[in-house]
């Protein structure tokens, strides 16, 4: 089994050939295709390579699929016998890529 273990947008992802991952917004336009060389780790069978902080000479491929906004979460402040309470809405920017390939 082939997978790695990638840094894209601030946060880490355990990927594999083919599969597709939600990521925070890469102002990226969709059907692009770019490589990332942030591998952490690498894994291909028994072959295990780990970075430091990156693994050298390895890299993900990877197509954009959709840009679109998340779900709305109401974020509500309130306190008790002074009248005061504040509502906040937050939607979070993401994005859909497809790992295309994992290359050593």
């Amino acid at each position: 089994m082939k997978y790695a273990v990638i840094a894209i947008s601030g946060s880490q992802y355990k990927v594999e050939e083919g599969q597709q991952v939600t990521v925070d917004s890469l102002n990226l336009k969709e059907a692009d295709t770019t490589t990332t060389d942030k591998v952490l780790l690498a894994v291909d069978g028994d072959k295990v390579q780990v970075g430091f902080p990156y693994v050298e000479n390895a890299s993900v491929e990877y197509q954009v699929l959709k840009n679109y906004q998340g779900r709305k979460l109401r974020v509500f402040k309130y306190k008790a016998k002074s009248r005061y309470q504040k509502t906040r809405g937050f939607r979070a920017q993401l994005t859909d890529i497809k790992i295309l390939k994992i290359s050593d």
